[in-house]
């Protein structure tokens, strides 16, 4: 005997049947055992209305958590890395390319203010590359007028970046 998994499509059907107070009593049911539902869910009810506020509040504790950055290579790496996994959570719920890049431009910007240019810590060196290719290719997924528009940005950052850092596309 095994359990039958339901595809999207059977579930949203099923969806469409059900009374209103069944479907909130399901909605609160399912937020209660994921923490990223319930953060999901109350995006969707409260901050999807006003999307660039909400982009600006990421972009705010994204900057809070840069300045609180340790100075040790390894742990500052660390911290990045749950700045980024905060960053992919939020793009997620807004689910919009032109402001993802926004959001990883804006991460980029704040790695070259708060780290340390001399760190030869490989993995903290590779965070920045990383993230540069990943704006580079969602770059090319937009319209060409949104393209242009982020391409310059992009590139005044590439040179912002090349300046500081020696060690970058090496």
């Amino acid at each position: 005997m095994s359990i039958t998994t339901y595809g999207l499509q059977e579930i949203k059907k099923e969806i469409q049947h059900l009374p209103n107070e069944q479907l909130a009593e399901l909605t609160l049911r399912l937020v209660r055992y994921k923490k990223e539902n319930k953060e999901l869910l109350a995006y969707l009810l409260f901050e999807a209305s006003n999307e660039q506020a909400f982009i600006e509040k990421v972009k705010a504790e994204t900057g809070f958590m840069f300045s609180q950055l340790p100075s040790q290579s390894y742990l500052a790496a660390k911290a990045i890395r749950k700045i980024l996994r905060m960053i992919g959570k939020y793009t997620k719920f807004i689910a919009s390319k032109p402001a993802e890049i926004e959001l990883l431009l804006n991460f980029c910007y704040n790695y070259l203010q708060y780290t340390d240019r001399k760190a030869s810590y490989k993995p903290l060196r590779l965070i920045l590359t990383r993230q540069m290719e990943k704006i580079r290719n969602l770059i090319g997924k937009l319209h060409e007028d949104l393209q242009f528009d982020y391409t310059e940005e992009y590139n005044l950052l590439h040179t912002e970046a090349e300046k500081k850092f020696v060690w970058l596309f090496k």
